[in-house]
């Protein structure tokens, strides 16, 4: 009898464990695996996908998400945080735009050139000057009048474009201006910090004659992007400017840069101006 209730008792454990795992091989069973979640993390954020293609700035490509200029499969996506797969076509305002390698063209501009993509009214542009640069389409950043020369920077890189333009960063802006007459030692002064154009204050960063030349030759740093600003802080004590350079922008100078021609930065410029 009591061997019967022992050996009924042995089965019993058997059919608990019925593969013969001791507790603590069964403690540290395998967990199961975890299903794949779905592509949630794949793909790029559509705000960066546009800002890559050379639109606009990713801050800049949300406002336009959001007021539905853009389709992705030709389905209109105003989600923030959208994500974009491959092999997704997207749309801006009707164009297609793809994701390209990101180009860094310096133009030493020549006069009666105008910084803009296209001229209804036939006048010679920027662009005409870089066209064989790349495949990829770029854009200038900032802008340099008709009459004024010297460096001009070109990239589909929207962030960097952002960047460069924003007067927070005080991205140097050097300029060699000519002027119409001597200029006195008390207006130089007068230039010397902020000065007040069309109502509105304008840091000069510095100012100075440019040396071993004539005191018509005047070197100006400043970091306001507003249009036409040089000529017109020397209009407003007296003088016109006849001709103006930009000899540094962003730490680029013009070095070897024949007037009309241009040149890729190199890889060491690039990570410079990224550090911005």
């Amino acid at each position: 009898m009591n061997k019967k209730n022992s050996s009924r008792g042995r089965q019993t454990k058997r059919d608990n464990n019925p593969q013969g795992k001791s507790q603590s091989q069964k403690n540290f069973r395998k967990p199961k695996a975890t299903p794949k979640k779905s592509n949630e993390n794949d793909g790029i954020r559509l705000n960066k996908f546009i800002s890559n293609s050379g639109i606009c700035s990713r801050r800049e490509a949300d406002t336009y998400i959001e007021h539905g200029s853009v389709t992705v499969n030709k389905k209109l996506v105003t989600e923030m945080g959208y994500r974009v797969q491959p092999g997704d076509e997207v749309h801006f305002d009707g164009t297609l735009i793809s994701m390209e390698q990101k180009k860094y063209i310096l133009l030493n501009k020549p006069k009666n050139y105008i910084t803009t993509m296209e001229d209804d009214r036939g006048r010679k542009t920027v662009m005409e000057l870089v066209g064989n640069a790349t495949k990829e389409r770029i854009y200038p950043v900032g802008r340099l009048d008709r009459n004024t020369t010297g460096l001009l920077l070109f990239t589909n890189d929207g962030e960097m474009a952002k960047k460069l333009t924003h007067p927070k960063h005080n991205v140097r802006k050097l300029y060699h201006a000519s002027l119409d007459k001597k200029l006195t030692l008390a207006d130089l002064n007068k230039l010397r910090g902020e000065v007040i154009i069309e109502g509105k204050k304008v840091f000069i960063d510095a100012v100075s004659y440019v040396e071993g030349e004539k005191k018509t030759e005047v070197g100006i740093e400043i970091h306001s992007g507003r249009n036409r600003i040089v000529r017109k802080i020397f209009d407003s004590i007296g003088y016109h400017v006849v001709k103006l350079d930009r000899v540094i922008f962003a730490g680029l100078t013009k070095k070897n840069l024949p007037r009309g021609r241009w040149r890729e930065l190199t890889q060491q410029e690039i990570n410079t101006l990224q550090m911005i």
